[in-house]
């Protein structure tokens, strides 16, 4: 199982406190360092200091790291245009030497879309612009020649299909979600990663299956993972200090989580890899107890 630190900034994190993690991330031998991608916080506190931008901070970061792979987790296809986004994508898989991921899903949270003025349209048209950006984000990383697109939301037109990213033929795209329907195909179609977040392990289980039997039909192996918070203590003591400086109830990390001591944590994920995931997303949200990713990658990373 390989373990990627999963970041959530909108809850209170400057691009430097997001630097200092994704050093610590990487010199501790973590397998990649992810970000959420909104613009407010979420729930009750100071809304300080406001958000950071997932790409410019992805960007900063692939010129401050050497090894570790960056993505988001998720972009919402409601925040830009396919087009910019696929340059964006591409030009900070070039500036990384070929180290970003692209998790893309179809944008859930209104508030943030009211707050900073980003349309928001009914779920079913989201899901229609969702599908529309998979298929031409990957269209222009991967044509050969010019690029041209027709659809109900987006139209594009002999586009030279440039910036090229390194990685070939495209960087890996993430689609994430529990959903029964639309989530399978689309996963089947145009991902190289299905993601399960926030979910036990039986109703993870139960999301992999229809997401391989849609995979049957379109003949791609993916890759399966899952996120989950994590909040870790050497003993009990340490871990309801941590839960306490989350503002969670540790009875209830415990019961949903990655939570607990480290060889709870180690059974947990162990449960997870039974169903066959094969990476592990760790949502830590307090970026500035290194302590913690130290804890991790001493007791939990050599383990699993």
């Amino acid at each position: 199982m390989k373990l990627r630190i999963f970041t959530e900034p909108q809850q209170g994190a400057t691009y430097d406190d997001l630097l200092t993690f994704a050093q610590a991330t990487e010199r501790l031998g973590f397998d990649a360092f992810f970000r959420s991608d909104h613009y407010q916080r979420m729930g009750d506190g100071d809304p300080g200091p406001g958000p950071t931008d997932a790409w410019i901070t992805l960007a900063g970061l692939a010129r401050e790291t050497s090894g570790i792979r960056l993505g988001t987790l998720v972009s919402a296809a409601t925040f830009r245009l396919p087009g910019p986004l696929a340059i964006s994508v591409a030009q900070v898989d070039q500036m990384s030497g070929g180290r970003i991921e692209l998790g893309l899903g179809t944008g859930w949270f209104d508030l943030e879309h009211t707050s900073y003025g980003i349309p928001f349209p009914p779920l079913g048209e989201r899901f229609g612009r969702f599908e529309e950006q998979l298929e031409i984000i990957t269209g222009l990383w991967t044509a050969e020649k010019d690029y041209s697109f027709e659809g109900s939301y987006y139209r594009l037109a002999d586009s030279p299909a440039l910036p090229k990213p390194v990685q070939r033929p495209r960087p890996p795209v993430i689609i994430g979600g529990a959903g029964a329907k639309r989530t399978p195909r689309l996963a089947a179609t145009y991902a190289d990663e299905y993601n399960v977040p926030f979910h036990s392990p039986d109703e993870t289980a139960e999301a992999f299956g229809r997401v391989r039997r849609a995979s049957e039909e379109t003949g791609r192996d993916l890759t399966y993972s899952f996120a989950q918070v994590t909040v870790v203590g050497a003993d009990e003591a340490e871990f309801q200090r941590r839960a306490a400086a989350i503002g969670q109830s540790a009875d209830e990390l415990r019961a949903r989580g990655l939570c607990g001591t480290p060889a709870e944590v180690i059974e947990k994920i162990g449960a997870y890899g039974e169903i066959g995931a094969e990476r592990a997303y760790l949502q830590v949200l307090d970026l500035s107890d290194l302590d913690h990713l130290e804890l991790i990658a001493a007791e939990i990373l050599p383990h699993v």
